[in-house]
């Protein structure tokens, strides 16, 4: 069978060695993960912290590396503001919002790899000290809340759940039940003491996953808020794009992707009640209701994508990530949407 995805999107193999989780995962305090630091290719580069580079006016920037002199705007979120699917550091959010559609102010990109709201709202205070003045702060988030309200009850703790919590879980109950086991408990009673009820492997229905999705984004959003009043900074909030969330046919590329990639990864049944139109609008309209009473700028950008985009155009490498084409049309709608010219 032919490989649609080596064939079309051959850059999608440099960021699968490093930047996916089958790839080399960078383990953290706070974080839990982050991007593999120092990572120089044609494809992606990062600083020594792991932000990615991002470029404009013949210049290069990034949170951990070199920084203009002046003001800056950033872009947030998760793979998405990272980059995933760009074939080079130029063709990111970040790069083409600096380089062509907003370019009055450098743009630096605080894209976090599989983020979800607190990871993201944690990159950034954990890194703010490294910046300049900031004017302009674009949340580019969203479906990863949502996708990760569908994992049990157990896996939710306080501020949701994350990828990657199944390695870290276990890990946890191993080191727990040795200790068990060190004060003298058998291996039954160690079983026993890590066994789950029916309320704690329950799932969440439809409703409740929005519900809680969107409740535990607006949290955050609140600290985004008073952080960025603090430094005298813009902030907007931007439902990101999901394949299904802006169109319900998809392009001829993207078809042959979407396919080979449910052989892979099995994207549809993993998050098949979400993915349609009217769950995104429905999750779009929490958000949009949220942001006005906190006071912070909605934007659901899915379905001005949907009438930017051509029925033919090639947007997605994959149900959330962008071709070229795709991120340079998202840049200039967050420009004309947002007034960020």
């Amino acid at each position: 069978m032919p490989s649609y995805r080596a064939e079309l999107t051959p850059q999608m193999l440099q960021y699968a060695e490093k930047f996916d989780d089958r790839g080399e995962i960078r383990w953290l305090p706070y974080l839990m993960y982050f991007h593999a630091a120092g990572h120089a290719s044609d494809v992606v580069n990062t600083d020594h912290l792991g932000f990615r580079l991002s470029q404009g006016g013949g210049r290069q920037a990034s949170a951990g590396g070199q920084l203009p002199g002046g003001p800056v705007r950033l872009i947030a979120g998760s793979s998405t503001v990272f980059g995933i699917g760009a074939s080079s550091d130029a063709a990111t959010l970040a790069s083409r919002l600096w380089s062509q559609h907003a370019p009055e102010l450098p743009w630096l990109n605080f894209g976090g790899r599989s983020f979800n709201s607190t990871q993201e709202l944690l990159l950034f205070v954990l890194y703010r000290h490294l910046l300049p003045q900031v004017e302009e702060i674009v949340l580019f988030s969203g479906f990863n809340n949502l996708g990760l309200a569908r994992l049990p009850r157990w896996m939710q703790g306080d501020n949701g759940a994350f990828f990657n919590g199944h390695d870290y879980f276990d890990q946890v109950e191993e080191a727990q039940a040795k200790q068990r086991r060190a004060a003298g408990l058998s291996r039954r009673a160690s079983r026993k003491a890590t066994e789950r009820g029916p309320a704690e492997l329950s799932v969440p229905d439809l409703s409740t996953q929005i519900e809680e999705a969107a409740a535990l984004t607006l949290r955050h959003l609140a600290t985004w808020k008073l952080l960025a009043q603090g430094m005298g900074a813009r902030l907007s909030f931007v439902l990101q794009p999901l394949a299904p969330w802006v169109r319900e046919r998809p392009a001829e590329q993207e078809r042959l992707l979407f396919e080979e990639l449910d052989g892979i990864s099995n994207f549809s049944q993993a998050y098949g009640d979400i993915c349609t139109i009217e769950a995104g609008r429905r999750y779009a309209q929490e958000l949009r209701l949220g942001c006005e009473k906190a006071d912070v700028r909605f934007l659901d950008i899915n379905p001005i994508l949907g009438e930017a985009a051509g029925a033919d155009d090639w947007v997605f490498v994959d149900r959330i990530h962008f071709t070229d084409p795709g991120h340079d049309l998202v840049a200039g709608l967050l420009t004309e949407h947002l007034g960020l010219r």
